[in-house]
């Protein structure tokens, strides 16, 4: 089909109506294959490329599921609290208050405020995560690929999450370090770290929104991945509707440091009148 007109590039474009590809939003999101609920349910389902990146704003109470359906993605996250983006999630506190440095089903990922932003509530990968090392750079891409910039073949983790954190208003300076889930890393006796690989084909990760966030997802190579070539499989993103945690909930008195954080963010949800 010609596009050299603008009659013949609007044709063109219509053309591509209903068209799927491997890697794209599905909207309404209802229309995804096999959704995990009941499908007026589902608020976000996505299929991220290897070297792609998404972004969205989900309401408390949202379950949000990753899946790596070959065995080869590596998401890379990062949350912020919608309206108050200055709270974000910190994988210092994350590892510290938790006294624990391997997260898995029954941690929470917290803000440098203490409070919770989203907890883990399932998790099919062995622990195949890491809040240590964080994403790839454009520096460190450069050297080991050739190129790092978003668009070239082998882009940097933190190059997309520039690109996610813009369309949502944001800006460098609000990135810091993030998770990675499905590719793990674990500390040696000796202090070295230890790159523990993939989880596997299949395996997934559920999180719960404790607070209204905002999302930023890079689907992009570990960057302790000892492979010489760029690989990343594409990463599968469902979300949907479902009962905020209470305080009858297991997490709140799964551990006390986890309970002060409960408490914290009732707190606040509390004073802007959302409890």
């Amino acid at each position: 089909m010609a596009t050299a007109t603008t009659y013949g590039a609007r044709d063109h474009a219509r053309a591509q109506q209903g068209t799927r590809t491997e890697a794209m939003p599905v909207v309404p999101a209802r229309d995804w294959a096999e959704p995990p609920c009941e499908a007026g349910h589902l608020v976000w389902a996505e299929t991220v490329a290897g070297g792609g990146y998404t972004h969205r704003v989900l309401a408390r109470g949202t379950e949000l599921r990753l899946t790596d359906p070959t065995g080869t993605a590596c998401a890379h996250l990062l949350l912020h609290v919608d309206g108050r983006p200055w709270e974000r999630l910190n994988v210092a506190d994350t590892v510290k208050v938790q006294w624990n440095a391997y997260l898995g089903e029954g941690r929470l990922l917290l803000s440098d405020q203490g409070r919770v932003l989203a907890s883990i509530v399932a998790d099919t990968t062995g622990g195949r995560h890491d809040a240590l090392c964080g994403t790839s750079t454009l520096v460190r891409n450069e050297r080991r690929y050739g190129a790092g910039t978003p668009e070239s073949a082998s882009p940097a983790g933190r190059e997309l999450f520039k690109l996610a954190a813009a369309k949502n208003g944001l800006t460098p300076r609000d990135l810091p370090p993030s998770l990675s889930f499905f590719q793990g890393v674990r500390i040696g006796a000796d202090g070295e770290v230890e790159f523990t690989g993939p989880a596997g084909p299949g395996a997934s990760v559920t999180l719960r929104a404790e607070q209204d966030v905002t999302v930023l997802l890079a689907n992009v190579p570990h960057p302790c991945d000892p492979q010489e070539a760029y690989v990343c499989g594409p990463l599968e993103v469902l979300a949907w509707r479902a009962a905020p945690t209470t305080e009858k909930d297991p997490l709140w008195d799964a551990t006390p440091e986890g309970r002060r954080a409960f408490l914290n963010t009732a707190d606040v949800l509390a004073s802007r009148g959302i409890l």
